[in-house]
């Protein structure tokens, strides 16, 4: 699930870590289908070797998409998903691996979070049947057209793709068929290796492929340079990346598009919310045709070199008492991390992202690094003397932030009705004289202003009238349980944070113990802090322990971690994970008793079952301050795993053949085609075995597997399709695979000692990728020639327009040689050296390459907050405009920020509006000339429409025909394409 708001945050504190995906479509040529051949280079301009795809963030929009209406069967839930890995895999193009992780059974610290949103929307899709049963019933009244009801088998039950479900099985076969169809006849797949490991292998998706890599780079003949892709939506994929140190990490993931249309549940048209609907017309069912499957949305590289770019710069700290190393300083920033938020524990009260939690706790750890003379990981292990000191220093200011947090969201709450009024005002505006108008327009016509007046007040009248009739009754009720948010929070808040004594009520409201009862707080504190250890070493060395999860619902307070230094970090050895089916039982509501075995069903329902108290019907959402149910805290009780088996034990002899085989721990298996270099040794082991073929696979003899980067131990398996034979497709109307050359063998990855420790360092040979940010020793001179990169790869093509781009853009732009007289928004002011005098102000945030406003800027010079320059007309790159006077993009005059207070010229003509900047080309005419102020840096923003000489600015500077012949430093590049346009600004 990952942490909410994180990458939000981060792709606009880190912008340059976002690049677009170069993806080439198959295209209909004369009616035929052309698919693109993914063997060829790939367009991203870079090579890359292996492709991880964390399986459920593919499954879940595929199988229930939001944004459009979902998949009729499970046969197209699986071309679905087929469609899906094609279009990943032609965006990738991996050259060695391609690996599919399923999650499969979860460690107990993520079970309990998987039980809670299982409930939720078992809870949520009957209230959401309800609903839309209710909504047709007042349609059919009123006697609308609505679309045949789905019957209620039709409906999907998401809770089905969890491990040892019959789904889940079967989405096994359909891979297994699709991966043999690929290796068959894609040319693309051609060579490399498949690693699929299903729902029956236990651990997720993400930290199966982690210890996947974690394991393959411990090897001795490990490249230090592969490329890895992991395909994946969760946030925490980005801390799990940072933590493998690889030099080549990228993540791949669907761009977030806000406020994308859903299909209403009830008729099924896009435009409006189930309860707005007024029902559908035949003709438009009719002629109405659903999205196709498969997720047609643009992808994103997230690339990890440049996020590490950026933290090197964040997290420089110079004159240590130690020796300084960015990788152990990169470790602790991703342990900060996991105090805002992660799958295993709730997070602090005082810190949320959304409030700048990540950089409050970086600047305390630089601040607390020098008292504690060390790093506070190390490879997985965490030293609790220096978390000690951390938590001091944001105990004592947790107060200040409950009272800031309450502050901001008064006065949210008062813009928000603000805005609220003055939309209806607009409103009741329109159709009238009073109504805004067009640049250019004029005023309606006035006919009766009397009679206007007074209907607009009557409408005011009215409208007040019906939003307090929309408020009141059964209509408010609904409203505020739909948005999850009362109007009266603070009335029903028991904790109120922002007040005296809020540590007192937050542990007897929250944990039900007396307000006075300290050793309870600081029990809590100590399991919060073991449950820390736990994540930090599941990030770095894989699971510390099967069993151990965090007993409450809720997170201490940092004050509250007092002498946790001694605290035992040590974990219980040799734990099991749960089988699948008792997964089941473990994180399944009564309600989805379908997908588990018919015997133990019954202990879900029973009233007599000695479990039945793990499946309440109906549980509280507590909010905890946030404003929607999903955010809220799903109180439910925590799963006795020694009650559960024992209740389970007298049933599983009532299990059938196939729910034993889907209940077992499997393995990885591993594809290879004719075209990779083991096939040959795989093809002799199975050739080998002859007759004893079976024996073999039932005895799991292994064999060393050594190939193109991968090692680990191969075992002969059952799955294998004879080489020559047949392969039917478990899909209806999808063609068998035929003339099979495809191996199919059952992979582990390599052991080691269960002491052993994973080095969480560069390894030796390792390049440092190209540089992507803007260098800080870069001199004025070296930085005129010096571009951002924008792609994967930096690019040697500078783009620019024709002769037929100018005309184009000639022919749109307003031909009145007039400007707007609304000046642009004046966000960027100085505050070192006046308004908008482009002063230098250090910021905390960064942008794509340098410092200043926005972070990291590439070419700024000292324009480094002059107003809205970034899109000055064409002439955004036009030589060596950069550093011409004090103007960053010297070029369109109508949006010319900085021009408010230049010299004295708010009072010259109608400067300070922003307007009629034709006329500053006469400054000539007025005798005090030193009340222009800095005129001479002005000279390249002459309108062409006037073709003398000016000489209110530097002599030097002399405009013929629009064409700003410039002798001080800047000329336009190229032929003058604007002479005589007088369309041109």
């Amino acid at each position: 699930m990952g942490v909410p708001a994180f990458f939000r945050w981060l792709s606009r504190k880190y912008p340059s870590v976002i690049v677009e995906c170069i993806e080439q479509r198959p295209v209909d040529v004369d009616g035929q289908l052309v698919y693109v051949d993914s063997s060829l280079p790939n367009p991203n301009g870079l090579e890359f070797d292996n492709l991880y795809l964390d399986m459920n963030g593919i499954i879940h929009p595929c199988t229930h998409p939001e944004d459009k209406p979902p998949p009729k069967d499970e046969d197209e839930m699986m071309v679905a998903i087929f469609e899906c890995i094609d279009r990943l895999f032609r965006i990738v193009r991996p050259r060695k691996v391609l690996y599919m992780a399923i999650d499969g059974v979860a460690p107990r610290a993520k079970m309990n979070q998987q039980r809670s949103r299982r409930f939720r929307a078992s809870k949520e899709t009957q209230e959401k049947i309800e609903e839309v049963a209710r909504i047709r019933s007042e349609l059919e009244v009123k006697g609308a057209y609505l679309p045949p009801e789905r019957p209620k088998e039709a409906h999907f039950d998401s809770n089905c793709i969890t491990p040892g479900t019959p789904f889940m099985d079967r989405l096994s076969k359909c891979l297994h068929y699709y991966i043999h169809d690929r290796l068959n006849s894609d040319p693309g797949w051609k060579g490399i290796k498949v690693i699929l490991s299903d729902a029956n292998v236990p651990g997720e998706g993400e930290h199966k492929i982690m210890d996947y890599i974690r394991r393959q780079r411990a090897q001795p003949d490990h490249d230090p340079n592969t490329q890895h892709v992991l395909c994946g939506a969760d946030a925490d994929l980005i801390m799990l990346g940072l933590a493998t140190h690889e030099p080549n990490f990228t993540i791949i993931r669907e761009e977030f598009k806000p406020n994308k249309p859903r299909p209403c549940d009830v008729c099924g048209q896009l435009g409006h919310e189930m309860k707005e609907c007024t029902g559908s017309s035949p003709d438009a069912a009719l002629v109405r045709s659903d999205p196709a499957f498969g997720n047609q949305d643009s992808f994103i590289f997230v690339r990890l070199n440049v996020l590490r770019e950026y933290l090197e710069k964040e997290l420089q700290m110079p004159n240590l008492p130690f020796p300084y190393d960015f990788e152990r300083a990169l470790d602790d920033w991703v342990f900060m991390c996991f105090f805002v938020g992660n799958d295993f524990l709730p997070h602090l009260p005082s810190l949320e992202i959304r409030e700048g939690a990540v950089d409050r706790l970086v600047n305390l750890y630089k601040k607390c690094v020098y008292k504690t003379k060390g790093w506070i990981t190390d490879s997985g292990d965490v030293n609790l003397d220096r978390v000690q000191v951390i938590m001091d220093e944001l105990g004592r200011v947790e107060d200040e932030i409950f009272k800031r947090r309450h502050q901001n969201e008064v006065s949210f709450k008062a813009r928000e009705k603000a805005k609220k009024q003055q939309k209806i005002n607009f409103q009741l505006l329109e159709d009238t004289q009073f109504a805004p108008t067009a640049l250019g327009g004029g005023p309606k016509t006035v006919q009766n202003a009397r009679q206007e007046a007074a209907e607009i007040r009557r409408a005011g009248m009215q409208a007040v009238a019906n939003r307090e009739e929309e408020e009141s009754g059964r209509s408010r009720k609904r409203n505020a349980t739909q948005a999850g948010l009362d109007n009266d929070d603070d009335k029903h808040d028991e904790v109120r944070l922002w007040e005296e004594g809020f540590k007192e009520r937050y542990y007897e409201s929250k944990f039900e113990v007396d307000k006075n009862n300290l050793e309870f707080r600081y029990r809590v504190a100590l399991q919060y802090v073991r449950g820390l250890c736990w994540v930090l070493r599941y990030y770095y060395q894989g699971c510390a322990s099967w069993k151990w999860y965090f007993p409450y619902h809720y997170a201490p307070f940092a004050s509250d971690f007092v002498n946790i230094s001694g605290l035992s970090t040590k974990f219980e050895k040799g734990t099991k994970p749960f089988r699948p089916l008792e997964q089941l039982m473990g994180v399944f509501p009564a309600a989805s008793s379908q997908h588990v075995p018919q015997p133990w069903a019954k202990l879900m329902s029973d009233p007599s079952s000695p479990i039945i108290d793990f499946y309440p019907i109906d549980f509280k959402i507590d909010l905890n301050g946030k404003k929607f149910a999903w955010q809220g805290v799903a109180l439910l009780p925590f799963v006795d795993e020694a009650r559960l088996f024992k209740a389970l034990e007298p049933y599983y002899e009532d299990l059938s053949q196939a729910e034993i085989k889907r209940n077992i721990r499997g393995h990885d298996r591993l594809y290879v085609s004719t075209g990779n270099q083991s096939y040959e040794f795989l093809l002799g082991l199975y050739q080998a075995a002859g007759a004893e073929l079976k024996k073999l696979i039932e005895s799991d003899q292994r064999y060393p597997y050594r190939s193109e980067g991968v090692r680990g131990d191969v075992l002969l398996s059952a799955d294998d399709v004879i080489i020559g034979g047949q392969l039917s497709s478990p899909v209806v109307g999808l063609s068998p695979v035929l003339d099979n050359r495809v191996l199919c063998v059952r992979y582990q990855d390599p052991d080691y000692p269960e002491e052993f420790i994973f080095p969480a360092r560069r390894l030796r040979g390792a390049t440092e990728p190209p540089r992507v940010l803007k260098p800080g020793d870069l001199s004025q001179q070296e930085n005129r020639n010096w571009r951002p990169q924008i792609g994967m790869v930096r690019s040697h093509t500078v783009a620019n327009l024709e002769m037929a781009g100018h005309r184009m853009l000639g022919h749109h732009l307003p031909r009145d040689n007039t400007y707007s007289s609304v000046p642009p928004p004046q966000h960027n002011r100085s505050q070192s050296f006046g308004p908008r005098r482009g002063g230098y102000v250090p910021h905390q945030e960064f942008n794509n390459q340098g410092y200043g406003r926005s972070g990291y800027q590439s070419n700024r010079g000292n324009q480094d907050r002059s107003g809205n320059q970034e899109r000055f007309g064409n002439q955004e790159k036009s030589g060596n405009q950069e550093r011409f006077g004090n103007q960053e993009r010297s070029g369109n005059q109508g949006r010319f920020g900085n021009q408010e207070r230049s010299g004295n010229q708010g009072r010259f003509g109608n400067q300070e509006r922003f307007g009629n900047q034709e006329r500053f080309g006469h400054q000539d005419r007025s005798n005090s000339q030193n009340r222009y102020g800095n005129n001479q840096g002005y000279s390249s923003h002459q309108n062409p429409r006037f073709n003398n000489s000016n000489q209110g600015y530097s002599s030097k500077n002399q405009n013929q025909r629009g064409g700003n012949q410039n002798q001080g430093g800047w000329r336009p590049h190229g032929p003058n394409r604007y002479q005589g346009n007088s369309s041109w600004r």
